[in-house]
């Protein structure tokens, strides 16, 4: 997956009402609101509801690295550039055969979380 070539960020990108500040393609609120829908649900394994969290967490700038990569942004909230290449990075660690199961529920919750962020997914976990 890449990010658009355009070179915007959600700094500089417009939400739906013209002013509002986006996180991938979403609003703060759609991504706060699925944080706080996934913290009420308990029909998710455990690790995986952990990595869908971390992921909306990070995205949202409430942490400083990325749950799969480390990685930190220059400035939080990270740009959709960043959100989509730990996106890449979840793909990679989800097709190794050595990965462990419960890092892999971990994996594919940050993956399946931002993959619905950046937009190339409707479905919100």
């Amino acid at each position: 997956m890449t990010a658009p070539e355009d070179g915007t960020t959600p700094d500089e990108q417009a939400g739906p009402d013209g002013g509002t500040t986006l996180i991938g393609v979403r609003s703060p609120s759609d991504v706060d609101l699925a944080l706080k829908y996934l913290t009420n649900r308990s029909d998710a394994p455990a690790q995986f509801a952990l990595g869908v969290a971390a992921a909306y967490r990070w995205a949202m700038g409430r942490a400083d690295r990325a749950p799969v990569t480390g990685t930190s942004a220059r400035r939080p909230p990270p740009d959709l550039r960043l959100l989509t290449a730990e996106v890449d990075a979840a793909v990679v660690q989800l097709e190794d055969p050595t990965t462990q199961a419960g890092a892999r529920d971990f994996t594919r919750g940050v993956h399946d979380a931002l993959t619905w962020v950046c937009g190339y997914s409707e479905t919100r976990v």
